[in-house]
């Protein structure tokens, strides 16, 4: 009986982002393993839907396990892909996990950061809480791999402080800014990052080969009740059916290790390369007000809080200035 991965992606209406999402599944099916088939889903945006890969699949197979091809959990992760689901195992987003963050420090040393800079770990955002924990996580794996500079993490939508506030603030600390694209592929959150106008911007994740790993990683441990996954703290209770993975970790201390408050706003968790953003409490998210082709994204007035936010920001960098002379 074949064996079948879903990797399923958010869906991007970029072709440049699509094309990226396809290259990495054309890793994932060269390093196979034997007798698995590797089936393209999306779960926003566009075709093919996983719930219509997911029923396909089941005509031919019990042997199914949905890998996200997302990078932290939300409301796809934790509503949309168990409802799709329908009782398959679904394993955990890509991260937190060691091997992204060896990616996004590798990412962070092509743009020609050093210590002396502030690096701004730039994620999409979510109204759900374990997704801020999880880019908190990600941050401290980044000081392990080698960033080190210090690191405040940041958002597109939904949680604070924003990646134009980190930035304005880092610069009025006197600091280089560097953001740390923490999205997949090229979309509309790559370019609200971009227009953030850090001194220096990292390229996407992207199809990278070791990312084909933690995919497999993913699958293998959703398939196997009691298996252990790099970034998890613990044996995750896979192989109940419906499982959308493993709780998430506890963030633990890096060089910007306060916790951002969810602003129940707008939602991006985890999709990385997604526009639609959902005012009700999605992440990333299916019945999304869509935001403006030019990239406005639909979260809090940038002037609201803005000054509170750039002071929380100056006091975090401020106070790791010392520990990193």
């Amino acid at each position: 009986m074949t064996a079948v991965l879903i990797a399923c992606a958010h869906g991007t209406r970029y072709e440049e982002g699509r094309v990226v999402v396809r290259a990495l599944l054309d890793v994932l099916r060269e390093t196979a393993p034997e007798g698995v088939e590797v089936l393209e889903a999306y779960v926003d945006v566009h075709g093919p839907y996983v719930t219509d890969v997911v029923a396909a699949a089941r005509e031919r197979t019990d042997d199914i396990v949905i890998v996200p091809l997302l990078l932290s959990t939300g409301y796809h992760t934790e509503v949309d892909l168990v409802e799709a689901a329908g009782g398959l195992p679904i394993a955990r987003a890509l991260g937190p996990h060691p091997v992204l963050a060896e990616i996004l420090a590798d990412r962070v040393r092509a743009t020609g950061a050093d210590a002396t800079d502030t690096v701004v770990l730039a994620a999409a955002g979510s109204t759900r809480p374990g997704a801020v924990v999880d880019v908190e996580r990600m941050a401290a794996l980044m000081t392990d791999a080698g960033v080190t500079a210090p690191i405040v993490t940041a958002y597109a939508a939904a949680s604070e402080p924003t990646i134009p506030d980190a930035v304005e603030a880092a610069r009025s600390a006197g600091r280089r800014t560097v953001a740390a694209s923490y999205v997949l592929a090229p979309g509309h959150f790559s370019r609200v990052i971009e227009r953030a106008e850090a001194d220096l911007t990292s390229a996407p994740i992207g199809a990278d080969p070791r990312l084909a790993a933690v995919v497999w990683e993913r699958w293998r441990c959703a398939r196997g009740a009691g298996a252990r996954c790099a970034g998890c703290d613990s044996s995750c209770p896979f192989g109940a059916p419906g499982r959308a993975v493993a709780e998430p970790v506890e963030a633990t201390a890096h060089a910007a290790s306060e916790k951002a408050e969810p602003v129940d706003v707008a939602g991006g968790a985890g999709s990385e390369v997604a526009e639609p953003v959902d005012v009700a409490g999605g992440a990333g998210s299916e019945v999304a007000e869509p935001v403006e082709a030019t990239g406005r994204t639909a979260g809090p007035d940038p002037s609201a809080g803005s000054r509170s936010s750039a002071r929380r920001l100056l006091a975090k960098i401020g106070a790791l200035l010392p520990s990193r002379r």
